[in-house]
């Protein structure tokens, strides 16, 4: 069985048995690798798949809880998101605020590089899914964007 094959299987009978972290380790003739996981399930929205982007449902049964409708802009990647350029600066976008395709919306660093989100459609910002500076998964919805 390959590596990549042994992964997979891994993470198919974790997600059955709710298990969320993993160390992996191997032995190559170079060298050994180790990789720590750590898998997060995110509950703040329902996401159904759309392209590019995500369509947030507007079905809610819970009183309680804000309804957001509009279009997910979700992580490209694993990282750690941020919402402004620097501490202490004024956030990129705050609910409320117009956005044009480009816009940059937020940082995910990723092994020492900061990578600009950039809004992928024109709208208005309905709600920001992420707090600052938070551990971000790929593929994770961050901002809402009618």
């Amino acid at each position: 069985m390959s590596f990549r094959a042994t992964v997979e299987s891994m993470s198919k009978i974790m997600d059955d048995m709710g298990i969320t972290e993993l160390n992996l380790e191997r032995q190559f003739l170079f060298g050994v690798y180790r990789k720590h996981i750590h898998l997060s399930k995110q509950q703040t929205v329902t996401v159904a798949p759309a392209g590019g982007n995500a369509e947030i449902k507007c079905e809610n049964n819970n009183k309680n809880t804000k309804n957001t409708c509009g279009c997910a802009l979700k992580s490209p990647m694993v990282g750690v998101v941020y919402l402004a350029p620097e501490p202490g600066a004024e956030p990129f976008v705050t609910i409320g605020k117009p956005v044009q395709v480009g816009d940059t919306v937020a940082l995910v660093e990723a092994m020492k590089t900061f990578n600009p989100i950039k809004a992928d459609k024109t709208g208005i910002v309905k709600d920001i899914l992420v707090t600052d500076g938070a551990a971000v998964e790929f593929d994770q919805p961050l901002i809402v964007i009618e």
